[in-house]
């Protein structure tokens, strides 16, 4: 079944399992996965789109679509420029580091992005 990005993104707070992603600086960071119809409180995070499918061993992964960073996660996704790509890309999850600071999510967006080329930043 293929779960695509809705405008709605409103769910219960449902969450998967911890996801560590490694930056180019060989830093390591904690995100918390949820479904992509998941309805944000207002917070700063860094940000990485996914598409989540089970593995045949019955774990799952994520494959990297984009990153990004916000000070605000309500009402982000619904209206992100990017949203029409997302859904090419089978999105249908997001990973979320929260960070209230906006310099140190600029910082770790960009450590990720030496080490990731998710398909949709340009």
């Amino acid at each position: 079944m293929r779960v695509m990005l809705s405008p709605n993104w409103r769910s219960k707070m449902k969450k998967y399992k911890t996801i560590t992603y490694t930056g180019g600086s060989g830093n390591s960071y904690d995100f918390t996965g949820y479904p992509s119809d998941t309805h944000f409180k207002a917070l700063g995070a860094v940000y990485i789109i996914t598409s989540r499918y089970q593995n045949i061993d019955g774990g799952y992964s994520h494959d990297k679509i984009f990153i990004g960073k916000t000070g605000d996660l309500y009402g982000r996704f619904a209206s992100h420029y990017k949203l029409s790509d997302f859904q090419n890309h089978n999105a249908n999850s997001i990973c979320i580091f929260r960070e209230n600071d906006e310099q140190r999510r600029l910082q770790i967006e960009s450590d990720l992005l030496d080490n990731y080329s998710p398909p949709c930043n340009d």
